[in-house]
């Protein structure tokens, strides 16, 4: 019996925040949760700057353009801050 890898390609579908944390679930079912502490741009935006990002390269990055912050959905998963 054979087995093959399966490539999974992470793609972001929504951005939500907590007040600690920022959670962003993924096109395939999983959510990512990381401290906003990581990203200082991120922790000290307002609640409405937080809230105005775009999905970038339909999923792999997150921009949040009133802080002029961007993130990739596979430095998430690496735990890269």
């Amino acid at each position: 019996m054979s087995t093959q890898a399966i490539e999974v390609h992470p793609l972001a579908q929504r951005v939500s925040f907590t007040d600690s944390d920022m959670v962003v679930a993924l096109v395939d079912g999983r959510t990512v949760s990381v401290p906003l502490v990581w990203f200082p741009r991120l922790a000290s935006a307002s609640r409405r700057q937080l809230e105005n990002y775009e999905i970038l390269a339909d999923g792999e990055g997150i921009h949040w353009p009133d802080v002029d912050e961007d993130l990739s959905v596979a430095g998430l998963l690496r735990g890269t801050h």
